[in-house]
């Protein structure tokens, strides 16, 4: 189907493919919001799944192919939460097919292409019918999606405005976000996929940050909470009130939660507060290919897919004794049957003690996109990132100056 335009009602009885190709459910509708500017088409955002007897949302973003034998996610990570429609977005099979214009009945959508967008979907015509008195059948035509725009222009201007972000790096959105009052703020949170609301909390300061949460539900905080990186999620819970991080903690998973409480037990400008416990970890025995597999994993940010780090098992923080670590250039350079062991680099490790300043120091001596932190016993504790030294080493309130130099 790519290159060619694909109808609606036939997408929504395709079945969703896992990562094998292996089926785990069935598409039942179509998410679509406005497009990004005025003229511009309405693009899908995702799909509505049902799947182990639950109806779910399916990001457009982790759909890897839509194609005649499916859906086909880009992996097995699947958000099982139920189908909840944001404000701004419409289904296309229950609020625009079947829909009157005029005489006729919208009966197809159909999708094409999006230019430059992998993978990425928008409306190009519409079909309608009519049925005359005078035939037994139906006659159709198929018009341009602007000839019927009005079939696609619910939620008003805030959802115009979501709509125009939500394909702006989340720096700029923060930005847009941080030059509205309060309420105009939490109406485009509430809009924004939870994937993307989390980009933009990860954009702003912690105080921002809670005022924007505030105004949701904590079904909805969790989903978002959930989507950010634990270094920005530790900082974040460590502004808000006791009782409201007690909260939040109680209702995560608890693996997870035990896990941010030892981040939030480091003192503020340490290492330790700084670090990331979800670096690639893995084993002196795995191949060049494994690793190079996990590299490769799109949901990875570029400084932590940079390199791989090595020790002995077990895998996750605290692991066993840290034996080194291999870069993403090395992995490029040796064949696939390598093992990691045999072209791992010994590199400097950080105390989780150690002063942010000196974290920053340490990474520029070395030239380093992320460094070890490690215990007394040498058991790997997480990476620190050069992206996360930056933002706490800047001046305080360098996001509010950059914002009136952009608006100036």
């Amino acid at each position: 189907m790519a290159g060619d335009l694909i109808y609606a009602f036939r997408v929504m009885r395709l079945p969703l493919l896992d990562a094998d190709g292996s089926t785990i459910g069935r598409l039942e509708d179509i998410v679509i919001i406005p497009g990004s500017g005025r003229g511009l088409p309405p693009r899908v955002v995702g799909f509505v799944a049902r799947s182990q007897r639950r109806q779910i949302f399916v990001n457009a973003a982790r759909v890897a192919s839509l194609d005649p034998d499916g859906a086909r996610l880009r992996s097995w990570d699947l958000d099982v939460n139920p189908f909840k429609l944001k404000p701004g977005e419409l289904l296309l099979g229950k609020d625009v097919i079947d829909r009157k214009v005029g005489d006729e009945t919208v009966s197809d959508v159909a999708l094409a292409p999006m230019a430059n967008r992998s993978g990425r979907w928008e409306v190009a015509t519409v079909r309608l019918g009519r049925r005359s008195p005078l035939r037994r059948r139906q006659s159709y035509r198929v018009v341009d999606w602007e000839q019927v725009a009005q079939l696609f222009s619910g939620g008003g201007e805030m959802a115009a405005e979501a709509a125009r972000i939500r394909d702006m790096h989340p720096s700029d959105v923060a930005q847009v976000i941080r030059a509205l009052p309060l309420g105009q703020r939490r109406q485009l949170a509430e809009m924004l996929e939870d994937d993307r609301l989390a980009d933009l909390l990860e954009e702003l300061p912690e105080a921002d940050q809670i005022r924007l949460l505030e105004g949701l539900d904590i079904e909805r905080v969790m989903g978002v909470l959930d989507e950010m990186e634990y270094d920005d999620l530790t900082d974040l819970l460590a502004e808000m009130p006791g009782d409201q991080r007690t909260r939040i903690l109680d209702a995560m998973e608890p693996e997870e939660a035990n896990v941010l409480r030892r981040l939030l037990s480091y003192e503020e400008g340490t290492a330790g507060s700084l670090m990331t416990p979800d670096p690639i970890i893995l084993g002196a025995n795995t191949t060049v290919a494994e690793a190079l597999a996990q590299v490769r994993d799109p949901e990875r940010i570029v400084s932590i897919a940079a390199q791989v780090f090595i020790t002995q098992p077990p895998f996750v923080p605290p692991t066993g004794t840290y034996l080194g670590v291999v870069h993403f250039q090395r992995l490029l350079r040796e064949p696939p049957s390598m093992t990691l062991g045999r072209c791992l680099e010994l590199e400097p490790t950080l105390s989780p003690t150690t002063t942010d300043r000196e974290v920053a120091e340490r990474l520029a001596a070395y030239n380093l996109l992320a460094v070890a932190v490690c215990d007394e016993d040498e058991r790997l504790l997480g990476a620190i990132t050069v992206d996360d030294v930056l933002d706490r080493v800047l001046p305080a309130g360098w996001r509010q100056r950059r914002r009136h130099e952009v608006t100036r």
